[in-house]
């Protein structure tokens, strides 16, 4: 047993993937392990490595198993570093001294971050994004140099583009430099990198396309960064994440052969120049080749693995499929996507309007799909990448349309493979179904398909569902119970807290999904404040100050303006805040105005004026009812058939401060030409001689859905009757983030089953749902009222905790334009060292 030692340097991704493939197979006995660990921590998911911000916890990048616990046959050396190896006498020099012997030698040694040699590249205040030691020192910069702090990231690929996101979570204001003329340009195109520089741009990232670094030197605000084509930046830090380069120093000393480019060269086999020692994952150039994604690392890692027990495995290719969410935006790519294949066709489909660009590569017939791209919308990739090199289903444009029929899960055929990451195939996920893995956590466990970058969890889920398996409905990993149940054990069981209910319903202490979804359901069945006791610190940022956050920090103030009515006095008074408090005002889409730019600390001044002349709070902050749009009617329309305005001011008066899984919007128009756009609403009334029609379900957005009818010819009493019933039924039983269009399609039997339970109280729920509504009405309470009343609610509004007298430094303005726009800078000196602990979210 354990007659022969196999020495594995390193343990990232790629080496512990090795170790794994070798000792689940029964020849594995023969074999012992000695991992060398040169980092602190023992292999975690460097995939994931952005989720580390916001956690700061390293355990929860941790992989399975990474202590090799209860395998005697494993030892792993965490912080050991081989220093040297001699092949002649087959031994390692570890960072201890110790000299340990092989009889096989696995290189995974991965790779190092790139820095451009320009001038000042080795300053203080620069940075690599590689490990979570890297981004503690960022977090620590970042901290120091405050909100609003400007950041320059060198590269504007995946890892580029990475480093800007956990830059904009740590609060700073990212430029990205990129030398070629597009972001991404391996994984995109031009047009496909045109959208996404518009959707990241929009999002507050500055581009720099085109142009490189020139040098770094010493700047006001840490280091003055000059542009290749003149520009010159200030910024807190710069992170260098523009590419990696292969970590083959240790072969490059014992004489192995190296590639042209770089990297270990290997055979198919991932055998080096000497065959006792092999190379695994980026540091490997198998047959001259170095790749820089974990799939084909894992690949190699199974070959080597076989290898050692006697098999005669070989790399087959790598499939360099990406699927990301970059900011928020959906980013993938799949096969050719430069249409390089002789005779290729390109079907394109861009909508600049929705973000959303489109591509598939065909061949010269169009019948065999090649490759393709996504931006902006991904959902597609699921059920495309896997026809690389097959025959599309239908025609090309049609997949892509909007309108088009998607292939489903269940048409793909068994080889086709669903997990690029760890080459999972659709068979292999079904005949572990068929085993009995029913939910998706089960399958995860017996295929490995989406532990890795979890671009494929759609499709999986997918072919769960098409098995006849129900899904689990677990709102989060702290609640096996959907948003919809939770709702009724508090309404059943009275509970008030988040710590009473995690404590007797879930497990541990939460997070960022169960508490706001928590704190709206408490909301929603209680007249209490949200800023009450334990409320406060489950609520999101912008509930958590009852105003809507800006892209520079401020925030804006929107008073409630039923029916788009306002008295002259509450007018004037608006002027006069925007003016005082150099606010820019807007007239919104939904009748009401805007006033943008307020400091967080100046928010109790301006309600205790609005709230002085009767306003209240618009809630444009919260998952509530917003805004309920009216025309202005019979009462001055010649063509208006009904009090539209009346009937407006009415419902808004009803529903405001109904907090929901989602915001809501209303309109009433005063006849058929609908001029208040009442379709485009989650409830639309539009009048008609007989009385009114209701219309529910419509939502904008990036899938826009026309509202449907669900009753007409309407008295006042009983619209306002089915409209309580139906908005206390969707609170009650919709997802969490899910609008109302959504919630309709999901429900069992759609619109005629809402019919049912809303008009013919088919569930016998009625009575209920409008009592609920009638104590949500008795109940309300102006939240910004309650926030003046209240010391220690205006105690939390401030810039700084440990400086309440601070104004928040680094709002600033430009008022050269016509229009007053916010300005991102960075955090200037302030006295006794008070800018650190921002309360700013």
């Amino acid at each position: 047993m354990n007659e022969r030692t196999a020495i594995v340097i390193g343990h990232g991704m790629v080496g512990h993937r090795f170790v794994e493939a070798l000792r689940a197979r029964d020849e594995a006995d023969a074999w012992s392990v000695t991992v060398l660990c040169e980092e602190a921590l023992p292999a975690y998911d460097r995939v994931a490595l952005s989720s580390y911000v916001g956690s700061w916890d390293a355990k929860e990048l941790a992989l399975a198993g990474n202590d090799f616990a209860g395998d005697p046959a494993v030892d792993l050396r965490v912080g050991v570093r081989a220093d040297a190896i001699d092949r002649d006498a087959r031994t390692v020099t570890t960072s201890t001294g110790e000299t340990l012997a092989y009889d096989a030698l696995v290189l995974a040694t991965g790779s190092y971050p790139f820095v451009p040699p320009v001038s000042g590249h080795d300053h203080d205040l620069c940075f690599v994004y590689r490990t979570p030691g890297d981004l503690d020192g960022i977090r620590a910069r970042a901290e120091a140099a405050g909100p609003g702090a400007v950041g320059v990231v060198v590269g504007g690929g995946l890892l580029g583009l990475e480093a800007a996101n956990a830059l904009r979570q740590l609060g700073m204001s990212p430029h990205v430099v990129e030398h070629n003329a597009r972001l991404m340009p391996l994984q995109v195109d031009e047009g496909g990198g045109a959208v996404l520089a518009r959707l990241v741009t929009d999002l507050g990232l500055t581009l720099h396309t085109g142009t490189g670094i020139g040098s770094i030197t010493d700047g006001s605000d840490g280091v003055r960064v000059e542009l290749s084509d003149g520009s010159v930046i200030d910024a807190a830090l710069l992170v260098f994440s523009a590419g990696v380069r292969p970590q083959d120093r240790l072969a490059r000393d014992a004489g192995l052969d190296i590639a042209e480019r770089g990297g270990i060269l290997t055979d198919s086999g991932c055998v080096t120049s000497d065959p006792a020692v092999f190379a695994v994952g980026e540091c490997a150039a198998v047959e001259g080749r170095c790749y820089g994604l974990v799939a084909p690392g894992y690949t190699t890692a199974e070959v080597v693995a076989d290898r050692l027990l006697g098999g005669d495995a070989v790399f087959p290719g790598a499939d360099l499929s990406t699927k990301l969410k970059l900011l928020g935006v959906d980013v993938a790519s799949f096969g050719d996507v430069h249409a390089v294949t002789p005779g290729a066709l390109e079907v394109v489909l861009s909508d600049a309007a929705k973000g959303t660009y489109a591509k598939l590569v065909v061949s010269d017939d169009a019948r065999t799909l090649l490759g393709g791209i996504l931006v902006g919308d991904a959902s597609a990739y699921g059920s495309l990448r896997p026809l690389v090199g097959r025959e599309l289903p239908g025609d090309p444009a049609a997949l892509i349309s909007p309108a088009g029929e998607k292939p489903g899960a269940g048409t793909l055929p068994d080889d086709a493979q669903v997990c690029s990451c760890n080459a999972v195939t659709k068979g292999a996920i079904c005949a572990a179904i068929t085993d009995g893995a029913c939910d998706v956590a089960a399958v995860k466990s017996c295929t490995g398909a989406g532990t890795t970058c979890g671009g494929c969890l759609p499709t999986v889920k997918a072919l769960l569902a098409s098995s006849g398996v129900e899904l689990s409905k677990a709102l989060c990993e702290h609640f096996t119970q959907s948003r919809a149940e939770l709702f009724e054990i508090v309404r059943a069981t009275g509970t008030r807290t988040f710590s009473g209910l995690i404590g007797q319903y879930g497990t541990g202490t939460g997070c960022d999904i169960c508490k706001p979804v928590v704190a709206s359901i408490l909301a929603s069945t209680s007249s209490e404040h949200v800023l009450g006791g334990e409320q406060a610190s489950l609520q999101d940022t912008n509930d958590h100050f009852l105003a809507n956050i800006q892209r520079n920090g401020t925030y804006s103030v929107v008073p409630r303006m039923p029916g788009g009515e306002c008295t002259p006095e509450q007018l004037i008074t608006i002027g006069e805040i925007a003016r005082d408090y150099g606010l820019y005002l807007k007239v919104t889409g939904g009748q009401r105005i805007d006033l943008f730019g307020a400091r967080v600390e100046q928010l109790p001044e301006i309600w205790r004026r609005l709230v002085d002349v009767g306003m209240e709070s618009g809630q444009a902050y919260g998952k509530s009812l917003r805004t309920v749009k009216s025309c202005v009617g019979s009462t001055w329309c010649r063509y208006g058939v009904q009090d539209s305005v009346g009937m407006a001011v009415r419902l808004e008066n009803r529903y405001r401060g109904l907090r929901a899984p989602h915001k809501i919007k209303f309109g009433v128009s005063g006849c058929a030409r609908e001029c208040a756009e009442a379709r485009g609403k989650d409830v639309g009334v539009i009048a008609t001689e007989s009385g009114w029609n209701l219309y529910v379900g419509g939502n904008g957005g990036q899938t826009p859905r026309r509202a449907q009818l669900l009753a007409g010819g309407l008295d006042d009493a009983t619209l306002i009757r089915y409209i309580d019933r139906y908005l206390m039924f969707y609170v009650r039983t919709a997802d969490r983030l899910q609008r109302t269009a959504p919630w309709i399609e999901s429900l069992e039997g759609g619109l005629e089953h809402l019919a049912a339970v809303v008009c013919d109280d088919g569930l016998g729920i009625a009575d209920e749902l409008e009592d609920a509504m009638a104590r949500h009405v008795a109940g309300y309470r102006d939240e910004w009222a309650g926030v003046l009343d209240d010391p220690e609610k205006l105690s939390r509004f401030v810039s700084f905790v440990n400086a309440p007298e601070v104004p928040d430094p680094t709002v600033a303005f430009d008022d050269s334009g016509p229009r007053r726009i916010p300005v991102l800078i960075g955090i200037p000196d302030v006295p006794d060292g008070r800018r650190e602990s921002s309360s700013r979210r």
